[in-house]
């Protein structure tokens, strides 16, 4: 699903902080599993970001196409008539968003519905959401299905852990890099950096080539949640530390100044990135084009980027060499050892969790069909033709086998990613973050920058008692 990484909007804000709004529909006790639970007929309703000849609409053909069709028909063979309707939406995600909260809000909105990772804690937190077991009892932990999805998958899809839905797919971020520029710079075309360092020495090794930025490391408040989502997100895994843990908010310490450090290096006086992209507009869009010609050897982004932006077929910025030219490699912590909980690897992942709404008046239902949507069957139906990381091993090692780079991703990285704190005023810090970047790429120092975001950084979660000064 393709959710923005933005800060939450003022309207979806108002929605979360605002009062009860009046009922239209809906209207069961959350409180009770097992209610409808032998009906011989049942209505659900089913909505994602997502609608035909418009948005996502791949997802919403296979829900209309392929889930319903099938699902209606297998509980016809058991004796139970079903209707299933999707509601499909093709708005902006903050718009979406929006809506979502007022109809949870309202005790009312579709059955099933499709949120991001990082709205599941906001979401839960006023109370709009609840667990799968509150919602549908002991089915909902007996669904063999979690068998298949890793546990660091299933992350985005917990709070407090308690699980509030399944995660149909996901992702990662890793380090590209252009063999073909490598090779001019007597730089290894398998190369796997393992430190900070290596990535410094290769970029500059690259900076010997004319008309070639070694390195790019999104940065800066243009980048938006790109900046910290593809950049200081995975350097702060690297650096030992997660940007929230054990209930408080990493503050200005050792691993922020480690990170900020790396991007003065990078942007400051070794001059191996551009910091003119960083605020530009469409400075991201222009790194891509920048990579795709063969004018940047080092650029840190998610797999989408090899899947969408550089797909010599349907990118955006199309690389037709990109086989050939291109090689990837995991994120290396600091030092072998040093990453987050013990890792010499580290990465970031995101995706979209889909939860059953607490006042559908059929639990039981709901939370079949849900299983049903996210059955090995049904998602090798959804990624036919269109290759993707989906929750599933079992599906992926089916699906990616002639596929290198998603196996690696799905392979390597899965096992060692992390995910965003899904918290309502997590935006909000993530913009402390982006402005901490473009502190230090504008020349202050990693120490000013830190002490800045810290100040900040207070002022947002309530008071220096909810951070660590790690």
């Amino acid at each position: 699903m393709d959710f923005s990484r933005r800060r939450i909007g003022a309207a979806a804000a108002l929605v979360l902080a605002g009062g009860m709004l009046a009922g239209c529909g809906g209207g069961g006790s959350s409180t009770d599993p097992d209610r409808n639970k032998d009906a011989e007929s049942f209505s659900l309703t089913i909505t994602r970001n997502a609608i035909e000849g418009g948005k996502n609409t791949e997802e919403a053909e296979w829900i209309t196409k392929t889930v319903i069709p099938e699902f209606v028909a297998a509980q016809k063979s058991k004796g139970v008539t079903a209707k299933v309707t999707f509601q499909g939406q093709g708005v902006d995600d903050e718009a979406y968003k929006t809506k979502l909260a007022l109809d949870l809000k309202s005790r009312s909105g579709a059955d099933i519905m499709d949120v991001d990772g990082i709205w599941v804690g906001e979401f839960a937190q006023a109370g709009y959401i609840e667990p799968l077991a509150a919602v549908a009892g002991s089915a909902a932990g007996a669904w063999d299905g979690w068998t298949q999805i890793p546990q660091s998958v299933q992350k985005p899809a917990t709070f407090e852990d308690e699980r509030y839905g399944v995660p149909p797919a996901t992702d990662g971020r890793l380090l590209f890099y252009n063999t073909r520029l490598f090779e001019q710079a007597g730089l290894p075309a398998d190369w796997q950096p393992e430190s900070w360092e290596n990535i410094i020495a290769a970029a500059r090794a690259l900076k010997r080539l004319p008309g070639v930025t070694p390195i790019q490391l999104n940065a800066g408040t243009a980048m938006g949640e790109a900046t910290t989502m593809q950049g200081f997100l995975p350097l702060l895994a690297g650096a030992g530390a997660e940007i929230y843990a054990n209930g408080k908010w990493t503050g200005g310490g050792q691993a922020v100044k480690q990170v900020l450090a790396l991007y003065a290096q990078i942007y400051g006086g070794d001059g191996l990135g551009d910091p003119k992209l960083q605020q530009e507009a469409k400075g991201r869009d222009k790194s891509f084009e920048e990579f795709a010609a063969g004018k940047i050897g080092i650029l840190a982004e998610g797999d989408y980027f090899w899947r969408d932006v550089i797909n010599p077929e349907t990118g955006v910025a199309k690389m037709k060499t990109r086989d050939e030219d291109v090689g990837y490699a995991l994120i290396p912590a600091v030092s072998p050892a040093r990453g987050v909980r013990g890792q010499s690897f580290v990465s970031m992942s995101g995706g979209s969790v889909t939860v059953l709404n607490p006042n559908t008046d059929y639990p039981q239902q709901a939370f079949e069909l849900l299983a049903f949507m996210n059955s090995a069957e049904m998602i090798k139906k959804r990624t036919a033709g269109t290759p993707e990381i989906t929750s599933r091993t079992d599906v992926n090692k089916q699906i990616l086998a002639d596929d290198p780079f998603l196996t690696f991703v799905s392979e390597k990285i899965l096992p060692i990613t992390s995910y965003r704190p899904g918290l309502a005023v997590y935006p909000q810090v993530s913009t402390a973050l982006q402005e901490a970047t473009a502190a230090v790429v504008s020349g202050k120092t990693p120490e000013e920058a830190a002490a800045e975001y810290t100040e900040k950084l207070e002022g947002i979660v309530g008071g220096a008692a909810n951070v660590t000064a790690r």
